[in-house]
């Protein structure tokens, strides 16, 4: 299976059977985000080093603009599109399989989770799982021990306050706080 067979079908939301080719696939790319991430957290590069190594793990050039700050976890790496003048501080966990779409000019806070899969509900299930994309839209600021879950969009302009777990669609140009987040202000141009 190629890189670009299982965005497709990541892109479908195919639910992902235990042991499947997409499940197998799932595990041989992560042995090659798990390398990438050991390489980007445990010495010291550049920017343009960052950018290039982070080019490499999401197999997609990033804009010369994109700033990350290690540590960076993944378990997949090449599902994540970012945008122009992206800022990634330190800590961060992309589980992203299901996808992951950051716009223009988004800052995301220390130790941010973004999950991308489910697993199923039945115990004889459970280690199927199920994906949905997460995007965040373009001038978004994602504070600190955020976490954001599989499905959920998040609109431009919008700010989500640390520690919240954003469990559904966040509309443009409003601050959510909380567990689950909720809007608690909007914000005016």
């Amino acid at each position: 299976m190629t890189i670009a067979d299982f965005r497709q079908e990541m892109k479908k939301k195919t639910h992902i059977i235990a042991n499947s080719d997409l499940h197998l696939h799932m595990h041989e790319e992560a042995q090659t985000a798990r390398k990438l991430t050991v390489k980007i957290n445990n010495e010291y590069h550049t920017r343009e080093e960052l950018c290039k190594l982070f080019s490499e793990l999401t197999g997609r050039c990033v804009d010369e603009s994109f700033t990350l700050f290690p540590p960076f976890y993944t378990d997949y790496g090449k599902n994540i599109t970012v945008g122009k003048n992206v800022f990634v501080n330190s800590g961060c966990c992309f589980q992203d399989q299901g996808g992951i779409e950051i716009g223009d000019n988004v800052l995301i806070g220390q130790q941010v989770v973004m999950a991308t899969l489910n697993h199923d509900l039945k115990p004889e299930a459970r280690a199927n799982m199920s994906p949905a994309p997460i995007k965040i839209g373009n001038n978004v600021w994602i504070g600190a021990h955020t976490t954001i879950l599989s499905g959920v969009t998040v609109g431009n302009g919008a700010v989500i306050a640390a520690g919240a777990v954003v469990t559904k669609d966040v509309p443009d140009n409003v601050v959510v706080a909380g567990v689950a987040a909720k809007i608690i202000k909007i914000i005016k141009e």
